[in-house]
């Protein structure tokens, strides 16, 4: 718990949008692997479940992009994305056992958020390009673009990338998070689940600064979102369904 903190205080952490985009991505990815995992268990032999699950995803990551410019105080990206060297900075001060405290994403965490985000990314758009089976039509909306060769190559990138590098970062993000609430007793799982943490010393911020209207802001970033995905998908010639 951060220094001069109480128990019986906490402050807001995390704004409503936000925590929804969060755990509703973490399903969209357990229900991306599930659909793919189980397709012909549940006789989705097209995976059209998985393919929408795909679209979800990029609707997602779009809406966090907008959302890192119009969202909250702790979710924008002027708030906590830092220079490396700072990161490297803190770091070394949790090698050492200095305790430092931030409402938001810590230094060194901003890079895992960025990394999950960017490879989560690169698998769905790599998903618009996929054909897991040829002789089905289980095939992405832009696979037409790329020849046999290319659409081949990124297929077999996209198995690779879920389970050798996105897998891995999903266990040494979860990891981190659990640590940083046993060993440190920052409560960043369930900051996300709640919005709050404990009231403390924060290097960033005291408390987080909400938006006005924020449920209404954050609709009209998905509205946005989706037009920016579904449009682009169709206008590159793709096929939704």
């Amino acid at each position: 718990m951060p220094r001069n903190s109480s128990p019986e205080l906490s402050v807001g952490a995390w704004d409503l949008p936000t925590r929804l985009f969060h755990w509703t991505l973490v399903l969209c990815v357990l229900s991306a692997w599930v659909s793919f995992r189980y397709a012909e268990l549940i006789s989705d032999h097209l995976m059209r479940w998985h393919r929408w699950n795909g679209y979800a995803i990029l609707v997602l990551l779009v809406w966090r992009v907008l959302w890192g410019f119009a969202g909250s105080s702790t979710s924008r990206f002027s708030s906590f994305v830092r220079w490396p060297w700072t990161a490297a900075g803190y770091a070394f001060d949790l090698v050492r056992g200095r305790d430092r405290h931030f409402l938001g994403h810590n230094p060194l965490g901003t890079y895992m958020i960025l990394a999950l985000l960017a490879v989560v990314g690169t698998q769905a758009t790599l998903g618009l390009f996929t054909v897991e089976h040829n002789d089905s039509g289980a095939y992405g909306p832009l696979y037409r673009m790329v020849s046999e060769a290319t659409w081949k190559l990124l297929s077999r990138w996209h198995r690779w990338i879920f389970y050798w590098v996105l897998l891995p970062l999903i266990g040494a993000h979860f990891t981190a998070n659990l640590l940083y609430g046993l060993v440190r007793k920052d409560p960043l799982i369930t900051a996300m689940i709640t919005g709050r943490k404990p009231a403390g010393d924060y290097e960033d911020l005291a408390e987080v600064e909400i938006v006005a209207r924020p449920m209404l802001r954050a609709l009209v970033c998905l509205f946005l979102a989706a037009a920016i995905v579904f449009g682009g998908i169709v206008a590159l010639g793709g096929r939704l369904t």
